[in-house]
């Protein structure tokens, strides 16, 4: 079967987030390491993993490139995206407590990384009844999209890890900003609008079919790599 053409920026886009937020996060990496900066690097680990969400959307696209139909392990697509999502938030969340420091920021950071166990546990062991999975009615016409069932417990976690997000990275870099003044309200400033524009767009780019809104969701989820960067380089 040929891709439609929403099959094809499905497919395109999201190619697109995991090649470039694997490539940031891995320039970041490295630039943490050249420049000795802690915070650098763990935001390298945030896009590498927030990247990954994306290699089961990968692997179908390439798949039906190569064969013309769809990936036929369906199930592992979705373990494949969603094992990186704890990681990427933990990492995230770390940054933002590292940055407006909070108070007993260790203690949260491990109720954090304990709902990340949790999350992975019920992902690994009770894989069906945690991804569900809406196939195309001809294979091959568009890419298998996977989502979270509503009302399990990894459901309520990631709604308490992007909620966490908006609010620690959002509107507590924004805070922070407000405070400040010169070259560090600008840092904060650019920080805040990239927790807002890759989560906020994260957010709809599960909701929404896939569409000409893609392109724009996914567009600014990469932006907000350069964003961070340019919040967290000296």
């Amino acid at each position: 079967m040929v891709l439609s053409s929403i099959g094809w920026l499905n497919g395109i886009t999201a190619m697109g987030v995991f090649t470039f937020s694997c490539l940031f996060g891995l320039f970041f990496i490295y630039k943490a390491r050249v420049k000795k900066i802690k915070l650098l690097y763990y935001l390298g680990v945030v896009y590498v993993s927030a990247g990954l969400v994306y290699v089961g959307d990968t692997i179908d696209f390439i798949t039906i490139l190569i064969r013309a139909t769809n990936f036929e392990n369906y199930e592992l697509l979705g373990l494949l995206n969603w094992m990186w999502f704890p990681l990427a938030v933990i990492c995230a969340i770390y940054i933002g407590f590292e940055l407006v420091a909070l108070k007993n920021r260790k203690i949260f950071n491990m109720i954090y990384i304990g709902m990340g166990i949790v999350f992975e546990i019920f992902l690994f062991v009770d894989l069906q009844g945690t991804i569900t999975y809406d196939l195309p009615v001809n294979p091959g016409e568009d890419l298998i999209n996977d989502k979270i069932v509503f009302e399990s417990v990894p459901s309520i976690l990631a709604l308490i890890f992007l909620i966490s997000i908006i609010i620690i990275l959002g509107f507590g870099f924004l805070s922070k900003a407000i405070q400040s003044t010169g070259v560090i309200r600008r840092k904060f400033l650019f920080l805040s609008l990239g927790a807002f524009i890759y989560t906020i767009g994260g957010i709809l780019d599960s909701l929404f079919s896939p569409g000409v809104i893609l392109i724009v969701l996914r567009a600014g989820m990469i932006l907000s790599a350069w964003l961070f960067y340019l919040g967290l380089r000296e």
